[in-house]
């Protein structure tokens, strides 16, 4: 898929009054930055990364995940991923159609307003959140990571989960949020300078303010994760929507990864709140290209029927 300039090489057309219905996930106190990212070019440059700790270094060693094994899903699986992939590569096309991408038009209100885009805040404000299914996320950008623009975050809230499913019982330091409030990480995407996005990662508990429901009940909860409605853009919530389904499996190898990384984390350091500890961000990750994994299940798709 051809890539359009980088994100600030065009403004869009203004949008219509957002829908503030939902307040925005909570953020830690530390996370309210106001250094400004506007005149930051596109981040593709070869800038090397910030100076890690040896024990950050660790952890985002101990959370790569290796891309699974696709040959092994059922063909209706594939077909599905398959047909996920199409249509973000549809949402794609639209928005190249008039110049944008993705991450463009999360920030166009912010852009066509002459605001300042800063460094933490959650784009759109008040984030996106679907009342029926109770899905949400936001997008910000902070600097520290070689190609990444900014990410987004998708969570679930408690009255779009699965029945069952409930926090663990953790002696906790920080107080975890409750209620309608205990809501649910899924993943990250982040995006680089071009609006596409380059990998999925999962983080510690601290990192979004969250409640910490077991992998494998986080795992029943991205089916109910979709985003329904126009606001801040209907290609923007396709998109999003879609890839939870097309990097299922990758998702799930993140968050089983996530909980071995947390338990090996806080073996490693038993005198730490592990849920807390700010050396321990990003819990699992994995690089991916949305048209490489295309490729991939069509081969595997193909592969299967011939068996058949």
């Amino acid at each position: 898929m051809r890539r359009q300039k980088p994100l600030y090489g065009k403004t869009p057309t203004p949008q219509s009054q957002p829908l503030r219905c939902k307040k925005s996930v909570c953020r830690d106190a530390s996370m309210r930055s106001k250094e400004s990212l506007l005149y930051q070019k596109p981040m593709r440059s070869k800038k090397p990364l910030s100076k890690k700790s040896a024990s950050h270094s660790t952890s985002h060693a101990m959370g790569l995940v290796v891309s699974p094994d696709l040959s092994s899903l059922p063909l209706a699986q594939l077909q599905a991923m398959q047909q996920a992939g199409l249509e973000i590569l549809a949402c794609y096309r639209v928005l190249q159609k008039a110049g944008m991408n993705v991450v463009g038009e999360v920030l166009r209100d912010t852009l066509n307003k002459g605001e300042t885009f800063y460094e933490y805040n959650h784009y759109p404000d008040d984030d996106v959140y679907d009342r029926e299914s109770h899905a949400q996320y936001y997008y910000h950008a902070h600097r520290g990571e070689v190609g990444e623009h900014g990410h987004f975050h998708c969570f679930l809230r408690p009255k779009g989960m699965p029945a069952g499913v409930m926090p663990i019982e953790h002696p906790a330091t920080d107080p975890w949020p409750k209620g309608d409030e205990a809501l649910s990480h899924l993943l990250a995407i982040a995006m680089d300078g071009y609006g596409y996005p380059t990998g999925l990662f999962t983080t510690n508990r601290w990192v979004t303010a969250e409640a910490w429901y077991p992998a494998e009940q986080v795992i029943q909860m991205l089916d109910h994760f979709v985003i329904d409605h126009a606001f801040p853009s209907w290609p923007v919530n396709r998109w999003i929507s879609a890839m939870l389904i097309l990097y299922r499996p990758h998702i799930e190898a993140l968050l089983k990864r996530r909980d071995e990384t947390v338990w090996a984390w806080a073996e490693l350091h038993p005198s730490e709140d592990v849920f807390e500890d700010r050396m321990l961000d990003i819990t699992s990750h994995i690089p991916i290209s949305v048209e490489d994994t295309l490729r991939e299940i069509k081969l595997m798709i193909t592969s299967s029927q011939q068996q058949t």
